[in-house]
């Protein structure tokens, strides 16, 4: 049977695909013409989801004290939590287990029951491999606001750093351009020279940096920076062009939950590891994107605080996602003169369009 390079999301899979050079069509997704993967001439993607697999118990063997919210059965977590295919979880069920046929005869309970990671439930394994040391966000989100504000005790930085190592883009000098936005008083603008960040004693908080560091905030494109400097109607606004000085190691906190289980010998950390750690890389990505407004400063310290570590172990910035503007990302810069704004545009904002969704009707 043939599955395909369309049936998988992972590029790791997609690659081995490819690499074959073989277009058929597809007896999973029907997709005609396209690189497919011959199962029964082929072990290399079965030997890959082996180790994964194998950090899944079954309900049958976990204890009966086993959190249920933890459990699910494996095509959904495949699907969901995994993102390794592209194929609704009917789908992948029938494709995972034609591609894992022998395990699936050996442990028919791994493919057709809910399934559960043993060590989650585990307090010392907790302690020792999350990243919040077995806590929630909010334990550490009220800790570093109320207890303890520049040594945290709820984060383990070297799980953590294990996880950064894995998403590190290098950008390089003349290939990498930015935006930046600044609501302007008049339709003359600023000039190159006055796009910039702020001086350090001007620096107001922010997500990534404190008072008094400044850092420079920059997007990916013009209508990104126009909608997170969030202008209002008939505001003049001057769009810099920030070109790299040099080169740059950033993290890409967009990748951060989506690190290919593929990849694991490579950066020294395990799966059950990973799968146990990924909802928390997910909040930190979440809220590092997060919109504030008008907020309380102490709302920026959880993510200053990961952010700071972040510029302790000597990369240049960080990469996220735009919750203003679909598609686009951000990226903060630690260090300002890295990039250079090399010339300018003004804008007069002509109308804005909201969208919006009902959450509650009043009723007499």
């Amino acid at each position: 049977m043939y599955c395909c390079i369309d049936c998988f999301a992972d590029e790791e899979i997609r690659d081995i695909i490819q690499s074959g050079n073989i277009k058929d069509t597809c007896d999973f997704c029907g997709t005609h013409n396209t690189y497919v993967y011959d199962i029964e001439a082929s072990s290399a993607i079965t030997e890959l989801f082996d180790p994964l697999l194998d950090i899944y118990t079954p309900i049958s063997l976990l204890p009966h004290s086993f959190p249920h919210q933890h459990t699910g059965l494996i095509k959904d977590i495949l699907c969901h939590d995994w993102q390794i295919f592209k194929l609704p979880p009917d789908v992948i069920y029938k494709l995972i287990t034609t591609l894992c046929a022998d395990r699936y005869k050996e442990q028919p309970d791994l493919f057709n029951h809910p399934i559960g990671i043993f060590e989650i439930q585990n307090i010392d394994y907790l302690k020792a491999h999350s990243i919040l040391k077995g806590y929630e966000w909010a334990d550490f989100d009220a800790g570093i606001k109320t207890k303890n504000r520049f040594h945290s005790n709820f984060i383990n930085t070297d799980k953590l750093d294990s996880f950064l190592q894995c998403v590190i883009d290098t950008y390089h000098k003349g290939k990498k351009v930015m935006f930046r936005s600044r609501i302007c008083p008049t339709k003359e603008g600023f000039k190159p020279s006055n796009m910039g960040a702020p001086p350090n004693h001007a620096a107001k908080d922010g997500r990534v940096n404190p008072a008094g560091i400044s850092v420079l905030y920059l997007s990916n494109s013009e209508e990104t920076t126009l909608r997170e400097v969030r202008a209002g109607l008939y505001d003049f606004v001057t769009v810099g062009r920030f070109a790299l000085q040099q080169d740059i190691n950033i993290i890409n906190l967009t990748k951060i939950d989506r690190i290919s289980p593929f990849l694991r010998i490579p950066y020294g950390f395990n799966l059950t590891e990973y799968a146990i750690n990924r909802p928390h890389l997910r909040i930190i990505a979440h809220e590092i994107a997060k919109p504030l407004r008008n907020a309380n400063i102490l709302e920026y310290l959880p993510t200053q605080y990961i952010c700071d570590f972040i510029r302790s172990k000597g990369y240049d910035g960080i990469e996220y996602k735009s919750t203003m503007h679909e598609g686009g990302v951000n990226l903060a810069i630690f260090e300002p003169n890295l990039f250079k704004c090399t010339r300018t545009k003004v804008y007069d904002i002509t109308s804005i369009t909201y969208k919006y969704n009902e959450l509650k009707r009043s009723t007499q």
